[in-house]
Formats: structure tokens, sequence, C-alpha cells
């Protein structure tokens, strides 16, 4: 037995088979030996498998995230206002005919340009001529029974001052005469108004323009002042026409009084068109009309500008972009448009703060200018924000800040110009 128990305690093989009470005492002993060794493996498999969360919590305390940073931009901000806007004729007209008849022969055809007072369309003119013939007639005989009255007028006088006739013969002859005189006047009115219709079959263009295409066939019976036989208008220039908000047409008055004030005749506004294929006008307009009062149901208040069409690429009813440039923002605080991010209706950004660490502001955004917000409220003018590296929204993140401009971005007000130099701006 001391064999054993000796060769057993140097972890040496048995030379013989103790009793059961002596083997189950020694292999008590060496789970003991063991136990810790298991105990402390089956932690760390716990932490590795079911403490992740805890253990990315604990890795992003350790290492910061790596994250690109620009300060918020507080400069004199261009403004470009882009609207939807139509081409229409700068005056357009419906041409009537004076009097009624069907159209027998037309001068013109549609589409084409005309000049003012040429002829367009005739009408049926032969009950016109008729009428001035009896017109004609019914005067020459006024005349006649006027010239008898006189004559008998004259004869009446003679006969009173030798007291042949009544002082009442005399008077009643006078009135007839009196009344032969109004009996030709309105004859000659007739006369007047039948040479007038004539004159009015031949229909002429009121206007110099462009006819439209709806011109009427010969043979439709015009109706004096209902029935419509052409449309002509103007061509060169054009209007075109948008709709502004009020806000908007408060800046843009602000700004024509602004201009008027340093002495500018016109505002210094450019005004451009884009066209339908994405091409750019080559002329630019100006300001013609605002409209007096704002929509009732839109809130928006209708503008005309007023562009040259001298090769008639312009056509009514066209759509184009309007774009207005030439106003400013003083003193604008800008933030780029990547590193804005969107919770439950609310714009938020990310700030870097002096100690490295991430802070969720909640900011109210104005106008968007190129790839810029304005910012109402919400930021101060030397926060840092995130613009690159972080989406998560969380306070108090560390963060590994390299700082970049807007040059380095690629940020602009215009995307299509050239990259805006924001440092030199902002020391103009």
């Amino acid at each position: 037995m001391k064999k054993f128990l000796q060769t057993n305690t140097r972890g040496e093989k048995c030379g013989a088979s103790p009793p059961n009470h002596i083997r189950w005492s020694s292999c008590t002993a060496i789970i003991m030996k063991i136990l810790p060794t298991i105990i402390c493996a089956a932690s760390l498999l716990l932490a590795g498998c079911g403490g992740g969360e805890d253990a990315e919590n604990q890795a992003a305390q350790e290492f910061p995230t790596p994250v690109k940073a620009m300060k918020v931009l507080t400069t004199d901000a261009p403004l470009t206002m882009s609207y939807s806007g139509q081409v229409i004729d700068r005056d357009e007209m419906k041409v009537q005919s004076k009097v009624t008849g069907s159209v027998v022969e037309k001068y013109v055809k549609g589409g084409q340009d005309v000049v003012e007072g040429q002829r367009l369309f005739k009408i049926d003119d032969r009950q016109y001529t008729t009428k001035v013939l009896e017109a004609e007639a019914n005067l020459a005989k006024s005349k006649t029974n006027l010239a008898k009255e006189r004559v008998d007028l004259q004869r009446d006088e003679e006969l009173w001052q030798s007291s042949a006739i009544s002082e009442q013969t005399l008077a009643n002859q006078r009135a007839a005469v009196k009344s032969q005189e109004s009996e030709v006047a309105a004859n000659e009115a007739l006369l007047q108004k039948a040479k007038d219709d004539l004159e009015d079959t031949i229909v002429y263009a009121p206007m110099s323009g462009r006819l439209g295409i709806d011109d009427v066939p010969v043979g439709t019976l015009a109706n004096a002042g209902s029935t419509p036989l052409a449309t002509i208008g103007l061509v060169d220039p054009v209007f075109v026409q948008f709709a502004v908000s009020e806000q908007e047409y408060l800046r843009l008055s602000r700004g024509e009084r602004a201009d008027r004030e340093r002495g500018r005749a016109q505002p210094n506004f450019k005004i451009s068109l884009t066209l339908a294929d994405g091409s750019t006008y080559p002329y630019q307009g100006k300001f013609a009309e605002y409209d007096r009062t704002l929509g009732n149901e839109t809130g928006t208040l209708t503008i005309r500008t007023i562009f040259p069409n001298p090769n008639s690429l312009l056509v009514p009813g066209m759509y184009a972009r309007v774009e207005i440039t030439g106003l400013n923002i003083p003193g604008a605080m800008l933030v780029p448009e990547r590193a804005l991010q969107q919770l439950l209706g609310e714009t938020l950004v990310i700030v870097a703060r002096s100690d490295n660490t991430s802070a969720v502001r909640k900011i109210t955004l104005g106008e968007k200018i190129g790839s810029y917000y304005v910012v109402k409220s919400g930021l101060k003018p030397d926060d840092l924000i995130v613009v690159e590296g972080l989406t998560n929204l969380r306070e108090g993140m560390p963060l590994e800040v390299t700082q970049v401009t807007a040059k380095d971005m690629g940020f602009s007000f215009n995307p299509s110009a050239e990259i805006f130099d924001v440092e030199s701006n902002a020391n103009k």
C-alpha cells in the first residue's frame, strides 16, 4: 500500500489496483487541481460569444473613429433662384371680322409673319355694296326734299312780309326745313356706315406678328365680333412667366430697391433660361411685369420676364427653367448637404468637439445653395461639422478628426461651376 501511494503521488503508473475508496480519493484530488483552469477557459469563451456588444463598446472607447470634418462656413452666399417657366406671347390677339358674312378669300396662311395693316381675309361684300347704293339713293332723295322745302320757306317769308300768310304758316315751314335737314344728316350717317361696312369686308392685321395655324378656311361664316378668324402674336421678344413665393418676391423686391439706391437703372440680376434639352438659351432676360395680387389658393405671385427671340427659337407654350442670380445672403451660415442626417422629421448634424468626441445637434435649415444649406439655427460659427466617416447618431463617441476644406471635398455653391474657394471669398 505504501508503494502504491508513493507511485500515485508522483503521477506514475500504478503497479496494482488499489481498493475502490482509495481510487476515488485519488481522482477527486486530480479534478480539484484542474477545475480552476476549466472555469477560466469557460469564462473567456462566454466573454467572446455572449458579450459582443459590450466588447464593441469597449473597443469603440479604446479606438477612436476616423472622420473628416470642416468648419461651418460663414460668408456672403450667392443665391440662385430656380423656377419652372413657360414661354408666352408678349401680345396675342384674336383676329375677328367687324361684319358678318362668309370668308371668300384668304391672303395669308397659318404660321406666316405679317405686318400691321396687311390684308388677311375677305368677307363676301355683295350685301354691303347694295347697302351703300341704297344709302346713296336715300341721301339723294332727302337732299332733293330739303331743297324743295327751302324754296317754299323763301316764298313764305316774302308772303309774310306782305301779310299774305299768317306767322304760324311761316313757322310751320321753317320747322319743315329743319326736319328735312335732320333727315339729310341721318341719311349721310347711314351712307357712311354702309361704306365703313363695305370697307370692313377686308380684314387687316391689327398688329405685326406671327399668325397661328388656327386660321379658318374659305367658306367659314364669320359673325361680327365673335368668330375668331386667326390668332396673331408677337414672337420677338417674348415673355417667360413663372410663379414665386411671398418670401422670394420680397427678396427680389428688396434686391431691386437696393440696386436703385446704388444708382443702377436696372437690377443687378442675371436671368437665364435652360431649355428642355438641357441647352442654355444664349440671351439674358430682364424683369417685365409683376402681378398685382398673390394667388388665393397657391400663395404665389406671377412674374413675367422678357427675352429677345430674334431666331424664333422660343415658341409660346414651351417650358424652360428660369434661373435668377445676382442676389447674396449676407453673413450666411452654411453646412454641406452631405453632413445632414434625418431622424423622425428632424435635421441633425454631428459636431466634433474640442476633446475629439462627437455631439449631436438639431438644426433648422433655410435655402439650398449648391452643395450647401443655409442654417437658420442650431450651430455656432466655430463648430466643426463631421462630413464623412460617421453615420451613427451617437453622443460622446471618440473621434480621430481630419480637418478638410470645401475644395478638398468638392463642395461648391454651384454644382455645375468650378469649385468655390471659400477662404478667398470669405476674406473679400
